[in-house]
């Protein structure tokens, strides 16, 4: 070999062990060196080098210069494909809320599996190392948790986040679930349809409104056979008003009659002690006006909901959330002001005013009005509550004309612990501290049910505890037409999952005029005053949508009514969906099977026919033939039909066949399955 080859040989070689030293090389990435924008999270955006509210990252007085602020409930998920040696951070909660009580848990899940855990850590815990191997790792998942007691204020920090990498200069970060919006429900015909609930309840001499809610061109000439004399219907809008003095049960025939054909139903109006017999639909500010919310645009949401059309679907109450009374710490002079005149009758503040006049324009336009107040002497946002002032509060409510209640917990904790009234450390608690838990959990709500009950109005009672003292088992005792189950949902995949998932120890209390609330509908431009169009995926929304018409849960619309998409508006108005939420026998659904990563769960219907949710909770497209029919308590032949497509799908013998199902991730199917004669 002459000089030359030699030289060149030589070269190569060096370029090739450069190359492979290289290749071999370990790097450190720093987390906040990703897209961050793919993190979902409880609130707010992913803060780059920054805690959630932009500022310098702090945790127990000690600053990080680098890192990931978020909140909870939150997740960011990172391929790796086995680049990835090792990942470290310290965590913990960011100082910059002090003044509450937040409590969350960093996990970190890789390819599925829980492999670290930081335990519950509160504010003013020292940040706590966090270093794992991810040799072979392919996907690893960031979460925050809530610890516990609501993801409120959990501000949460990943400080100081680094992966070392061979062979790699950066991470991608992704979010599995497709977000490109698809609508399956087909438009509604042109031919009446009524989508009224087939039952309805009032109280001896309450006022009666009833709106039959259909479809259909316009205009549209209503009827019924079999009311009551004391009722009457207008013949026009389909309105029914008046009141019955005696208990009992009618059979109402309502008919709706337009150019292109006529349309029936039948309905059974009970007069009794019950109402709300089917979940209450309707709306509610919080999630979308949050403290913003005023007079101005409750009614705006109200015109929104006839001119949508969604009053055509059964969609009844309007609902004013916190912050319509004065409020004692904001700088913001529309809330500020007296809390009661000078005998004790609660005062509006001025972005309101004349609340007779608000719950009279929404019942101008066939609506509902709703109204939120606390057992404690502070709603959760610092405005006037009812403590000690029960009875007056429900006389105004009646006065004024409201039809539903929220009933909020924050801040009775003061009142159990003798604390000041205004303690800002309290305005919020959840807990029982003295005496017997059971009975702490009871008197508040008892007292303003005693007080609902003695109003010559019916009055919807939503006990707002967040499921605490199993209020399932207790809530119809103090007057309560519903109650809450869980803590606030945020839209987020993690909260929608958490809260669908702890459902069932609640579902045997479930009844006409008692149901379980797991909260709100995230659906829409939500925000909590922060407006954006909600977090979760289509898949996650079909499916957020399926399980709580399968829980028959209340359906509280949370988003802006003036901002509704053609896909947020086709979510809200499938009619054989809500159906299934609005059927007569009041069951809720179950899980009955579980099947990997997809849950089977089951509601009986009136009729003898079965809704079925299979809700894929995983990251993967699940595909099953389907055939174990006898656990879910189908027999023999039986018809399958998809809800959300409306249409019939296949005609099976529940013992010999089987069902084809391609189940989205983060998604649904929804059948139902009725037998055949």
């Amino acid at each position: 070999m002459n000089t030359f080859k030699l030289f060149t040989f030589a070269f190569l070689l060096l370029v090739c062990n450069s190359q492979s030293i290289a290749q071999t090389a370990t790097k450190t990435v720093w987390l906040d060196e990703l897209d961050l924008s793919a993190a979902t999270q409880g609130y707010g955006i992913p803060g780059k080098n920054k805690s959630l509210d932009g500022k310098a990252i702090t945790i127990a007085g000690k600053t990080f210069e680098r890192g990931f602020g978020t909140h909870a409930e939150s997740s960011l998920l990172i391929l790796l494909n086995g680049k990835a040696s090792t990942f470290a951070a310290q965590v913990g909660i960011d100082d910059e809320i002090k003044g509450h009580e937040p409590a969350v848990e960093f996990k970190l899940v890789a390819d599925g599996k829980n492999i670290w855990s930081s335990g519950i850590m509160r504010l003013g815990d020292a940040a706590k190392p966090c270093k794992v191997s991810l040799t072979g790792v392919q996907k690893l998942e960031l979460v925050v948790t809530d610890g516990g007691n609501g993801n409120y204020y959990d501000h949460a920090d990943w400080a100081d986040a680094r992966f070392e990498a061979t062979g790699v200069t950066t991470f991608s970060t992704i979010n599995p679930i497709p977000g490109i919006p698809y609508i399956l429900t087909p438009p509604p015909s042109p031919l009446p349809k009524i989508n009224s609930a087939a039952v309805f309840g009032v109280r001896p001499g309450s006022p009666f409104q009833f709106m039959v809610a259909a479809t259909g061109d316009r205009p549209m000439k209503f009827s019924a056979k079999g009311l009551p004399k004391s009722l009457k219907i207008d013949a026009k809008t389909g309105l029914i008003t008046g009141s019955i003095s005696k208990s009992g049960t009618f059979n109402v025939a309502l008919t709706a009659t337009n150019a292109k054909g006529k349309a029936t139903k039948n309905m059974r109006i009970v007069c009794g002690d019950k109402i709300a017999l089917t979940p209450p639909m309707g709306w509610n500010s919080w999630n979308c006006f949050a403290d913003q919310v005023s007079a101005e645009k409750v009614m705006r949401a109200a015109d929104a909901m006839v001119k949508s059309g969604l009053v055509n679907h059964g969609w009844t109450y309007i609902n004013i959330d916190d912050f319509w009374q004065n409020n004692r710490d904001s700088k913001d002079e529309s809330i500020r002001g007296p809390f009661r005149d000078d005998v004790g009758n609660i005062i509006a503040n001025s972005r309101f005013g004349d609340m007779k006049a608000v719950a009279d324009y929404i019942h101008g336009l066939g609506l509902k009005a709703g109204l939120y107040s606390s057992p404690g002497p502070w709603t959760c946002g610092g405005c006037a509550g009812s403590y000690g002032y029960e009875k007056q509060d429900a006389q105004a409510y009646a006065g004024w004309g409201f039809d539903y209640l929220k009933y909020d917990w924050c801040s009775y904790g003061n009142v159990i612990d003798g604390l000041p009234d205004n303690d800002p450390y309290k305005v919020s608690s959840l807990s029982y501290k003295g005496g017997d838990e059971l009975t702490t959990a009871i008197k508040p709500f008892q007292v303003m049910g005693d007080a609902l009950k003695a109003q010559p109005r019916d009055i919807v009672y939503s006990l707002c505890q967040y499921g605490m003292s199993d209020v399932w088992k207790w809530g119809d005792a103090v007057g309560g037409s519903a109650w809450r189950t869980t803590n606030d949902i945020t839209d987020t995949w993690t909260s929608v999952k958490n809260i669908a998932l702890m459902q069932d120890p609640a579902a045997a209390w479930a009844k006409p005029g008692n149901w379980n609330d797991p909260d709100m509908l995230v659906l829409g431009t939500v925000g909590w005053g922060n407006p954006h169009p909600s977090k979760l995926r289509p898949d996650e929304q079909y499916l957020h949508f399926s399980l709580w018409c399968l829980f028959s849960s209340p359906l509280l619309i949370g988003c802006d009514m003036e901002k509704l998409d053609a896909f947020t508006l086709n979510l809200l108005s499938n009619d054989e969906v809500i159906a299934i939420d609005q059927d007569p026998l009041g069951k809720q659904a179950t899980c009955l099977q579980t099947i990997g990563d997809v849950r089977v769960y089951v509601k009986e219907l009136e009729d003898g026919s079965r809704a079925v949710g299979f809700c894929n909770f995983g990251l993967e497209i699940a595909e099953l033939n389907y055939d174990d029919f006898s656990k879910l308590g189908i027999q023999g032949l039986t018809s399958v039909r998809d809800l959300w497509r409306q249409k019939d799908i296949a005609s099976i013998n529940s013992d010999k066949d089987a069902l084809p199902l391609i189940i989205p991730a983060h998604g649904v199917v929804l059948y139902k399955f009725s037998p055949k004669k």
